[in-house]
């Protein structure tokens, strides 16, 4: 893995009690620095908010987690300025391989049936936030700041947001992009359908004696998906979904115990493991907001939904709704429009929904059929596999609708500029 460059911190620029903005963005995760990153690189006058402290972006903790980047969401990242940051760091998948416990029957995709690259790149939570804190510290436009919102207000012409600490922002439009359990969402009255599911994901990384070959594979097991992605050098990102009640057991072992168990589940076909760093545990949970719009308020990202890491598109969404919810901003703002009116709003949500609702349904379902070991359950999805596998139409469409590169795509998808 190549060295960071030296971190710049980002600036606090936001001295006064109360202010004003074009665009507010509460949340300072993935999907909140991107929408920072292509609004501020547009010339918007924006504040991003956040719990946290924002100057820690230069150089953020490492959580375990990897994203398994996709196409479309590559050209989001390229056209904002922050991919040459973390394309050092960036493992391309050239094939997926999708198999169904210890069934001889499976599902291969191969980037070279497409001829548009890789299938997608592992690269490391933490590496895309320090790409997006660099691109947002070259950004004078956006205006950083370190609080929590209480509460919101909202007249004809703006929206006031009120921090717990007194200050005020007033903007045209605000954003939440303050993850699965926004409390912006909740206090702008948004309801969700929302559920736990009985699984936890444990997260980490592990070198391997023999090369991966940039190849993903994902394996369903009773207890939920186990999956190996490639990350650059003799390493692997594991994402071990398992049922909740056994984790803590699980992560009780002591190191060798654990790696015997995770050894099971892996296979010897990359020859000796070793764990480099820490094992995270996520709970899993599916959410969806009931609308993505209120009055002068949009919601990305994980406050707008969360899926089932079985497919590995959660960011993915969420970048391509900063696509099109920033396409819809400064399209409206090249024109003179209220950036917060409702049809700058409206465009945006019809525009994301079905595609978000149709990979929740999607992941949902493919974790119910796989975690059944009834038998007419494993013969349906394992002859499912096979027969994907050999419809050569239907697998290409899976994989382009994978990469992010299908259907009505945002400019920012496409790699145009805003």
């Amino acid at each position: 893995m190549t060295e960071a460059p030296e971190p710049r911190a980002i600036p606090n620029h936001l001295a006064a009690q109360n202010f004003d903005c074009e665009v507010a963005i509460v949340g300072a995760g993935i999907s909140g620095l991107a929408l920072a990153s292509a609004l501020g690189g547009a010339g918007l006058d924006l504040a991003l908010v956040d719990r946290g402290d924002l100057a820690s972006l230069a150089r953020p903790d490492r959580d375990g987690r990897t994203t398994a980047i996709a196409a479309g969401s590559k050209r989001v990242l390229e056209a904002i300025g922050a991919w040459a940051s973390m394309a050092p760091d960036a493992e391309p998948i050239l094939e997926i391989r999708v198999s169904d416990g210890e069934s001889l029957l499976f599902l291969h995709y191969d980037h070279a049936e497409l001829r548009a690259g890789p299938l997608g790149w592992i690269v490391e939570n933490a590496t895309i936030r320090r790409a997006l804190g660099e691109r947002l510290a070259a950004l004078s436009s956006v205006r950083t700041m370190t609080g929590s919102v209480a509460a919101l207000a909202r007249d004809e012409h703006g929206i006031e947001l009120a921090l717990e600490d007194g200050r005020r922002i007033r903007a045209s439009l605000v954003v939440a992009a303050d993850g699965k359990d926004s409390s912006l969402r909740r206090i702008a009255g948004i309801g969700a359908t929302e559920w736990r599911y009985d699984q936890t994901s444990l997260v980490c990384t592990v070198a391997h004696e023999r090369a991966h070959r940039g190849i993903a594979h994902e394996r369903f097991l009773q207890a939920g998906p186990f999956a190996i992605l490639p990350m650059t050098g003799n390493r692997s990102s594991i994402v071990w979904t398992e049922r909740a009640d056994l984790v803590p057991a699980l992560l009780a072992l002591g190191a060798e115990a654990f790696a015997a168990e995770l050894a099971t589940r892996f296979g010897d076909f990359l020859g000796a493991l070793a764990i480099e760093g820490r094992v995270f545990a996520y709970p899993l949970a599916l959410m969806h907001a009931d609308a993505y719009v209120a009055a002068r308020l949009a919601l990305v990202g994980d406050a707008a939904h969360a899926i089932h890491p079985i497919a590995g598109q959660g960011l993915n969404l969420g970048l391509r709704d900063v696509a099109a919810l920033a396409q819809s901003v400064v399209d409206a703002h090249r024109i003179g429009l209220d950036l917060g009116a409702a049809e700058p709003l409206a465009r945006y949500e019809r525009w994301r929904r079905f595609d978000n609702a149709l990979m929740i349904a999607m992941t949902d379902g493919l974790n119910r059929l796989f975690s059944t070991g009834a038998a007419p359950a494993r013969f349906a999805r394992d002859a499912g596999l096979a027969l994907v596998d050999r419809l050569a139409p239907a697998k290409r469409a899976l994989m382009r609708q994978a990469m992010g590169i299908a259907g009505d795509a945002p400019r920012l998808v496409r790699g145009e500029a805003l």
